[in-house]
C-alpha cells in the first residue's frame, strides 16, 4: 500500500544520523510480534517496516550504527502513533516517546541540512502547525473554509464545519473558587466544534460545578506539534498553556488528544511544576465518572427507560484508550442514557491521527475504511468518540452510509 506522503529520502543515500535514544528502552523489545495485529499501518500494508516492531529495530540499527538508510524517515513518517502497540506490548515499551523522540531528531536535522535521510516538512504544514496557536486566524480560516465548502470550492472529502460558533461564556472563576473547574478549549475544537465545548459546560454544571475558559495562551496544547517532531514547538506551547491555567483547579478536557498530551507535560518539560500541572487534567468522562450520582442535579437523571435508549456505539479514540486508559469512563458516563454497543475491532485506530489523515491520505483512508466497516457490522446508527480528529475524519464516509458520529459529551447532555 502506498501512502500520498511517499519521502524524497527513498532516492537518496545512506546518512549519518545520531538518534540518542534510551538503549534500555529500545532493548526493552524483544520482537514477540505481539504488537503486529494492533498496528493498523502493518494491517494495511504487511510490511515488517511499517510494524512497531520493525521500526524499534530500525532505531536500534541507526542508533548502533549512526549511519540511516534512505527509506528511515519514510518508515517513521507512516506511523500514526496510535499506541495501540503499547497497550498489547508485554514487555511495556514505550513506543510513543521513541517515536516522538526520533522524529524530533528528523525534524531538527531537516532544517539544519538537506541530508536525504530527513524529509523536511513542508513548508505549508509548518505553517498549519504555526496557525494552531493564534485563534483569531485559525478561527478565521476555518470560517473561510465553511464558506467555501457552501460555495463548492472545497474537496467533498473534508468534513462539514458549521458557520455558527458563538462566544463561550465563564460561570467561575477556577483560580479562586474550589467549587469551579478550567475547560480547556484547545485549537481544532474550539474553531471547528465549538459546540461541544458548549454542551460540556453544560452538563459540568449539572454537577453543581462552576466552568472557567483559559485566555488565549491555551489556545493549543502542542500536542500534533510533538507528534510531527517540533519539539520545540511543543515545548513553549507546554509552557504557555500552563500559565494559562493557574492554581489547583481540576482542568478538564474533552479531547482525547489534548488530554493524553496535557497530562505528559510532566515528561515533556520535566519539571516539578508541570508533573503537578499534569496532575490536575482528567478527560472529562473521567471527572464525570469520578463524581457520585448525588453530585448531579435531579434535571440530569436519565429520562428513557431501558426499552427506549437509543443503541449507540462506542469508538474509543487511540489517545483515549492506549496513552490515557480511561475509556471505560465513556461507558460509565453514557451507560444511565443509552444501549451501549461494543465494536468488535475495539482498540484498532480510525487513521485520523491528528494531522496524519492531511499527510497520508491513502493510507488514513485505507485504516478508516476498517473502522467504517467494524461500525457497520455493529448495526448502530450512531457513534460517539470522544476526540475532534476521529469525529471529522469520519463524519463524511459515515453519512453516505446513514450513520451519524458525534462526541459523548452531546449525547449526554441531549439527555439531561
Amino acid at each position: 500500500m502506498s501512502t500520498s506522503n511517499t519521502s524524497l529520502s527513498e532516492t537518496g543515500t545512506s546518512a549519518p544520523l545520531a538518534l540518542n535514544l534510551d538503549p534500555e528502552q529500545l532493548a526493552s523489545c524483544t520482537a514477540c510480534g505481539m504488537c503486529l495485529p494492533h498496528c493498523p499501518t502493518y494491517r494495511v500494508t504487511g510490511e515488517e517496516a511499517a510494524s512497531p516492531r520493525g521500526r524499534l529495530a530500525l532505531m536500534s540499527a541507526v542508533q548502533k550504527s549512526g549511519i540511516a538508510e534512505p527509506s528511515f524517515a519514510t518508515h517513521m513518517e507512516l506511523c500514526v502513533l496510535c499506541r495501540g502497540c503499547e497497550t498489547a506490548c508485554p514487555a511495556g515499551v514505550p513506543f510513543g516517546h521513541l517515536m516522538e523522540e526520533t522524529r524530533a531528531t528528523l525534524a531538527k536535522q531537516s532544517t539544519k541540512t538537506k541530508t536525504p535521510v530527513s524529509t523536511p516538512i513542508s513548508q505549508w504544514l509548518r505553517f498549519g502547525y504555526k496557525l494552531l496557536h493564534r485563534r483569531r486566524l485559525l478561527r478565521a480560516a476555518v470560517m473561510l473554509g465553511a464558506v467555501a465548502q457552501r460555495l463548492r470550492l472545497m474537496p467533498k472529502r473534508l468534513p462539514s464545519i458549521s458557520l455558527r460558533q458563538g462566544k463561550l461564556w465563564p460561570s467561575g472563576k477556577p483560580e479562586s473558587d474550589d467549587k469551579a473547574v478550567w475547560l480547556f478549549t484547545g485549537c481544532v475544537m474550539d474553531a471547528a466544534m465549538r459546540d461541544v465545548h458548549r454542551v460540556s459546560q453544560k452538563v459540568i454544571e449539572a454537577a453543581g460545578v462552576k466552568v472557567g475558559f483559559p485566555d488565549s495562551r491555551a489556545s493549543c496544547c502542542g500536542s500534533l506539534h510533538r507528534h510531527a517532531g517540533l519539539a520545540d514547538d511543543a515545548t513553549k506551547l507546554a509552557r504557555r498553556t500552563m500559565a494559562a491555567l493557574p492554581g489547583t483547579a481540576p482542568i478538564l478536557v474533552n479531547s482525547a488528544g489534548c488530554s493524553a498530551v496535557l497530562k505528559d507535560y510532566g515528561n515533556i518539560l520535566g519539571t516539578e511544576e508541570a508533573r503537578q500541572f499534569s496532575s490536575r487534567v482528567k478527560d472529562i468522562h473521567e471527572w464525570l465518572a469520578e463524581q457520585t450520582a448525588n453530585s448531579f442535579s435531579s434535571a440530569s437523571q436519565p429520562n428513557a427507560t431501558p426499552s427506549s435508549r437509543p443503541r449507540i456505539a462506542i469508538l474509543d479514540p487511540c489517545h483515549l484508550r492506549h496513552a490515557q486508559g480511561v475509556h471505560m469512563s465513556v461507558r460509565e458516563t453514557l451507560q444511565p442514557y443509552v444501549e451501549i454497543v461494543e465494536l468488535d475491532d475495539q482498540g484498532m485506530c480510525c487513521g485520523a491521527g491528528g494531522a496524519y489523515s492531511f499527510t497520508h491520505p491513502d493510507t488514513a483512508t485505507a485504516i478508516a475504511s476498517r473502522k467504517i466497516a467494524a461500525i457497520q457490522r455493529s448495526g448502530a446508527s450512531q457513534v460517539v468518540v470522544a476526540n475532534p480528529g476521529c469525529i471529522l475524519h469520519l463524519q463524511k464516509p459515515l453519512a453516505t452510509l446513514g450513520i451519524t458520529i458525534a462526541h459523548p459529551i452531546e449525547v449526554i447532555n441531549n439527555h439531561l
